[in-house]
């Protein structure tokens, strides 16, 4: 005997509420989870978990619900509070606050930051991170990190800058094929509109962000705020003074860095050199 749907409360969860009205269309239309599934490439067992709110949606989802079921962009903006509620506590209130950047400045020094990772490379982080979990948590965790990503991809996308160590162009996260699809993806942002990559060569040395990540962002009242992260640890800065001094730490750490073109040299020797 199958067993009866899972009880929601979409009077509390964004993603209660996302799975609810799912459910709502399609039983209107008629349609099971099956014949759904077809439509949005998207497996039965996969569209259960999101009706149930098991699993957050992924970010192609809520377009193609909205044109299946005529919704306008109904999913669409439950999807972009939904989103953020599978995200720990903690980094919500960053996500808060990049959803409202004009300017995003980044220093990763050790790992290609998750805003502009392919799938593939988020799936071996979090399969290493948390080697009990199950195929299902690690594709919730996937769609997460990439729901990040439309932040860069919707019609006034921030301006991006990154400044990446050399170490995380040389470490193999994944495997070289998974590598691979990353430096492509990283060589299409070095100099482009609205984004930009620095390399951060070993030959510079010891500098001031040495061991951690730095993210600043101008916000759209033009107030700035930091996010440094280590292994175990990430916290927001908001207290401007500080906020400041991290600046002139990306400042310095971007005149020591590679230009963008020979940073798109560096790249595409690495990506190379990996074939």
């Amino acid at each position: 005997m199958p067993r009866p749907p899972r009880k929601l409360t979409p009077d509390r969860s964004a993603r209660h509420l996302f799975g609810a009205d799912l459910r709502r269309h399609r039983e209107a239309a008629g349609m099971t989870l099956e014949k759904l599934a077809e439509v949005v490439c998207y497996s039965r067992s996969h569209l259960a978990r999101i009706e149930t709110a098991e699993h957050v949606p992924p970010p192609d989802l809520p377009g193609r619900l909205d044109e299946v079921f005529g919704t306008g962009e109904h999913f669409a903006r439950l999807y972009a509070i939904a989103r953020h509620e599978v995200h720990p506590e903690k980094y919500r209130r960053r996500m808060e606050l990049e959803a409202r950047a004009k300017a995003i400045d980044e220093y990763a020094g050790s790992l290609v930051p998750g805003i502009v990772q392919t799938e593939g490379y988020a799936r071996a982080l979090f399969r290493v991170g948390n080697p009990e979990a199950s195929p299902d948590q690690i594709d919730e965790r996937v769609s997460a990190r990439m729901s990040r990503q439309m932040l860069l991809k919707g019609e006034a996308p921030p301006y991006f800058s990154l400044i990446l160590d050399e170490v995380v162009l040389r470490r193999p996260i994944g495997g070289p094929s998974v590598m691979r699809d990353q430096l492509a993806v990283l060589a299409e942002l070095v100099d482009t509109a609205r984004t930009t990559v620095q390399v951060l060569p070993f030959e510079h040395g010891e500098h001031s962000l040495i061991g951690g990540t730095l993210t600043l962002m101008t916000l759209d009242d033009d107030t700035n705020v930091a996010y440094v992260e280590s292994i175990a640890t990430g916290f927001l800065i908001e207290d401007p003074e500080t906020v400041s001094a991290r600046r002139r730490s990306y400042d310095l750490l971007r005149a020591y860095a590679l230009s963008p073109r020979e940073s798109a040299t560096f790249i595409r020797a690495v990506l190379e050199a990996s074939s």
